[in-house]
């Protein structure tokens, strides 16, 4: 599919479908950047559907622990919902957070991977990457591979589906792999790297972060066997007003605040497309799986994802994403070779 700015911006002024529902009760779901905007928002509606467990996941204690406070004032009639801190910028607080579920998760349903970061310009991470590669391209799948034996135990012990939904974007349409990137070594530490990170590239850096997100989801299930208990999908919340934004300042700042004012979806809206990610179309589940969810509905990707090219490009990223990340911690490597296949399905 070929999006354009003007196709883009005219869907800005869709009306959206009502948040979709469902019930929760016993089930545990994770909201990833829970704190704020989107992720908040959802956590609202989750509340609203008595689940079992409601884990907000947030880099901040104190920012977490005002979400908390806003919860009960928000009317949803759920006291239980519990804060656990994950730092995405820092693979050692991700690892803490899938071990502390491993001691104290139990069962999980739904998984939001929610978080993310828009940067203006090159910030290294603890761990030496440029931070929103990490944030959003590596540590998101981390946490996805840690958790994912959870959730397959999760559906054979208790006959359920579980749903891991990956807040990606429809700005992916709008970037592909650069060819001196393509015909290179190693892809992720490429984009990874302070040398590659040149002022004109962070400049587009969220785009490509969120092609990598669509290529994830898709790798992930094209692993999956066809009937495998888990639903992965990519989420497309659209132009929201929310935090993301936050790193701009001066005539960028302006801009944004008038593109918000202007044709931004509200936070509550674009969170129902996570919620939709989450327990939506439940009588269909086979027709979402590795999909990309735009406004409710399962939409075809960019036209680069789906060429030759995208598919060259989604798999050897994924087995290099494998490789990073099963040295940052073994036990993606034991999911890997225990849940998925070594190769998409063809």
């Amino acid at each position: 599919m070929k999006l354009s700015i003007w196709a883009l911006i005219k869907g800005q002024f869709a009306k959206l479908p009502p948040v979709a529902k469902a019930d929760l009760t016993g089930k545990t779901v994770i909201v990833l950047g829970a704190n704020t905007g989107l992720g908040f928002e959802a956590t609202k509606h989750f509340a609203r559907m008595n689940p079992g467990r409601l884990i907000l996941a947030c880099r901040s204690q104190s920012k977490g622990q005002a979400a908390l406070e806003r919860m009960l004032k928000a009317a949803t009639g759920f006291k239980n919902a519990e804060l656990w801190i994950i730092d995405l910028a820092d693979f050692a607080s991700v690892k803490s957070f899938a071990d502390k579920f491993e001691q104290d998760g139990g069962r999980l349903d739904i998984l939001v991977e929610n978080a993310g970061v828009a940067p203006t310009a090159y910030e290294a991470s603890k761990d030496g990457m440029e931070t929103a590669f990490q944030v959003n391209c590596m540590s998101t799948p981390l946490l996805a591979f840690l958790l994912l034996p959870h959730m397959m135990r999760t559906a054979q012990q208790y006959s359920t589906v579980p749903r891991l939904a990956v807040v990606a974007s429809e700005v992916h349409h709008f970037t592909t792999i650069p060819k001196d990137v393509s015909d290179g070594g190693d892809m992720l530490a490429t984009f990874g790297s302070a040398a590659y990170c040149t002022p004109k590239v962070m400049r587009s850096r969220y785009l490509l972060t969120k092609l990598l997100n669509v290529f994830f989801v898709r790798a992930l299930n094209a692993r999956l066997a066809p009937a495998a208990p888990l639903i992965v999908t990519a989420i497309n919340p659209g132009f929201c007003y929310s935090e993301l934004n936050r790193p701009l300042s001066g005539v960028q700042a302006l801009i944004m605040r008038l593109m918000h004012r202007i044709f931004a979806f509200t936070a509550e809206e674009g969170a129902r497309q996570l919620v939709f990610g989450a327990v939506g179309l439940p009588e269909s589940l086979d027709k979402l799986r590795g999909q990309y969810i735009n406004q409710s509905r399962t939409e075809e990707p960019s036209d680069f994802v789906i060429s030759a090219e995208g598919q060259k490009a989604q798999d050897r990223i994924w087995d290099e994403l494998v490789e990073t990340l099963g040295k940052v911690d073994p036990r993606v490597l034991t999911t890997v070779d225990k849940y998925l296949s070594p190769t998409a399905a063809a």
